[in-house]
């Protein structure tokens, strides 16, 4: 298929978990495919299995805490492809466990550098091209953390809360220049980062019993989603936030 066929993308944290299936799920559809992420090993990995789909990609490693290294990405997809078409925010942490009073100012701060800030600095970084283009399509990856009280995650939520609020920002902004920017809200995904809770059943269960279908869910469910927004069948879809959840937000 080449749903996006011509198009060129960065997807931040692209060395694992929904980065990574993004990244291929964009691959697989034509697009050439820029990945970021702190672990050369796991961004060679994920390069490797692109190339083995003949696909087109470039891996730049660094933490989009550091403006260089964004910098770097932009400078390098535009030197490796010669555009920037889509921009997908997925790299996050989090600090689960531990309520507000048990949280300090290092966890605070790096939560939020990464989690917001990256993606202020990776969005500012490719908006000049995408406003030369005229077009561009930014997804950013946030979290139902957004958008429904859970218990002991007050930096990630904080960060996420915040997230959903700078994606209508910058919708409302640079709609006129032909740059869409829409959220994503993913539950309980089988990923590196959820990895502890997935190994104990004891916690894992209380909190499947809580979505209505009853199981975690698929990083490659969470990437046909993004294919769609970062794609021109959402051509008139911006400002939108899409939770995909197992259907937990409403029950």
């Amino acid at each position: 298929m080449s749903r996006l066929r011509g198009k060129v993308a960065i997807v931040t944290g692209g060395n694992a978990g929904i980065g990574e299936a993004v990244a291929k799920a964009f691959a697989r559809e034509g697009a050439s495919v820029v990945i970021t992420g702190r672990r050369q090993g796991e961004l060679n990995r994920v390069v490797s299995d692109i190339v083995k789909e003949q696909g087109q990609v470039l891996a730049v490693a660094g933490s989009v805490t550091d403006e260089a290294h964004v910098q770097e990405t932009v400078r390098q997809t535009l030197q490796q492809f010669g555009r920037l078409d889509i921009l997908v925010n997925n790299a996050g942490i989090g600090e689960f466990g531990k309520r507000l009073h048990e949280t300090d100012d290092a966890t605070w701060a790096q939560i939020l550098d990464v989690n917001l800030n990256g993606v202020f600095r990776m969005t500012r970084a490719a908006l000049p091209q995408m406003l030369k283009q005229g077009a561009g399509a930014i997804v950013n990856i946030s979290s139902i953390a957004s958008l429904m009280g859970l218990p002991s995650l007050p930096a990630y939520a904080a960060s996420k809360g915040a997230l959903d609020s700078l994606t209508s920002a910058l919708a409302v902004d640079y709609a006129k220049d032909g740059i869409r920017c829409n959220v994503v809200n993913p539950g309980l995904i089988d990923t590196p980062m959820a990895a502890p809770l997935m190994s104990n059943p004891e916690q894992l269960e209380p909190i499947l019993s809580c979505y209505p279908i009853r199981r975690v869910g698929k990083p490659e469910e969470v990437a046909h989603m993004v294919l769609y927004l970062a794609s021109d069948e959402a051509a008139w879809v911006t400002g939108g936030t899409f939770p995909i959840d197992g259907g937990i937000t409403i029950s």
